[in-house]
């Protein structure tokens, strides 16, 4: 019977397992299954950070453009240039500009003439109104000495001692003085209108004269603004302006980007609860080989992106789709970073953010 259950001779059993290999085998495939919930951002390693793809490096490109009109006459500089602050970048012809100038200051000097003129009418009508205040006095001297004249001429009359004729003739002379000092006090008044209207007139002209001196102000500007210069250092993009090129105030010479960078990662709605100023990120930038660079959270968006539309979405009508909405997050780069200087306006960076870190 014993013979009977006894395996046959040709069949094929395996070998039995060790318990290290079997360990070994288990130990692997948990591995594998960590790698893949971690890079998945899977319980237990999700929660931790929250990453997006959307994410752009960002930086103040500026507009250089002219605020005067006129032929370009140098062109100072080259694409992609690195410029200091003041440096000249394109010069336009300032013939014209020059010659508005000279006109200014020669209208300047006329206004300034002007006016010194009515400071000298002035101390004229002022000698003027001191002279017939002395005419007056000098006619109501006249007057008084003639009303005494008058008083004696009547007395001597009623004794006789002189003719009705004589004393006529002293009335006379009583009756001028007296037109006399009305005649002083009316040139007295004309003088003192005079002396106002100088006044007056000298208040206007200086205020022509402030006007003509603005004027030569802003003559000056526009020659100098023929000198279009760096408003601050950076980098020149593409000069689009040409030698001999006619532009107009406001058209476009050349683009600046200064050195400033920062990153704007647009973040589902969801994906920002937890997310504050502060806590730590890491920036992944695919220009730069899938290089790292650390950062930090400097601000967080007001509104979602569809807020800052110029046409925005209307959803009050039709079927609705919930579609989740991104807000984004500026995040600053850390300093001494020496791949940072690497970074360009509008690369693409994967962005992560370590929620667990403290922020304000």
């Amino acid at each position: 019977m014993s013979e009977s259950a006894a395996p046959p001779q040709g069949v094929w059993r395996p070998s039995p397992r060790r318990p290290l290999v079997i360990w070994i085998i288990v130990g692997l495939t948990l591995a594998a299954v960590l790698a893949i919930l971690a890079a998945w951002g899977l319980p237990p390693f999700g929660g931790g950070s929250a990453t997006t793809e959307n994410a752009y490096v960002r930086g103040r490109t500026t507009v250089i453009a002219p605020q005067v009109s006129g032929y370009v006459t140098e062109v100072a500089v080259h694409d992609y240039d690195t410029v200091s602050k003041d440096q000249l970048l394109v010069r336009i012809d300032d013939r014209v500009y020059e010659a508005r100038v000279a006109q200014a200051r020669a209208n300047l000097s006329a206004q300034e003439a002007a006016l010194a003129n009515a400071v000298q009418a002035r101390a004229a009508r002022a000698a003027g109104v001191q002279g017939q205040a002395a005419g007056l006095a000098s006619a109501e001297a006249q007057l008084l000495r003639a009303r005494a004249d008058m008083a004696r001429a009547n007395d001597l009359v009623r004794d006789g001692s002189i003719s009705v004729r004589e004393r006529d003739q002293t009335l006379a002379a009583l009756r001028a003085a007296e037109a006399g000092v009305r005649q002083a006090r009316a040139a007295g008044e004309i003088a003192r209108q005079d002396l106002r209207t100088v006044e007056v007139s000298k208040g206007a002209l200086e205020a022509q004269v402030e006007g003509a001196r603005a004027q030569l102000r802003l003559a000056e500007i526009d020659l100098e603004n023929t000198k279009v210069r760096a408003p601050e250092a950076g980098q020149i993009g593409e000069v689009g302006v040409r030698l001999g090129q006619y532009v107009t105030n406001g058209v476009q010479l050349v683009s600046l980007v200064p050195p400033e960078r920062w990153v704007i990662a647009n973040f589902k709605e969801a994906q920002t609860r937890g997310v504050y100023a502060g806590q730590p990120a890491t920036l992944r930038v695919d220009a730069l080989g899938g290089a790292t660079l650390k950062g930090r959270v400097e601000r967080i968006s007001p509104a979602a992106g569809q807020e800052f539309a110029v046409l925005k979405p209307d959803n009050a009508t039709g079927n609705f789709v919930k579609v989740p909405q991104r807000i984004g997050v500026r995040i600053a780069i850390d300093p001494g970073q020496r791949l940072a200087a690497a970074l360009r306006p509008g690369m693409s960076v994967e962005a992560r953010i370590d929620i667990r870190g403290r922020g304000k």
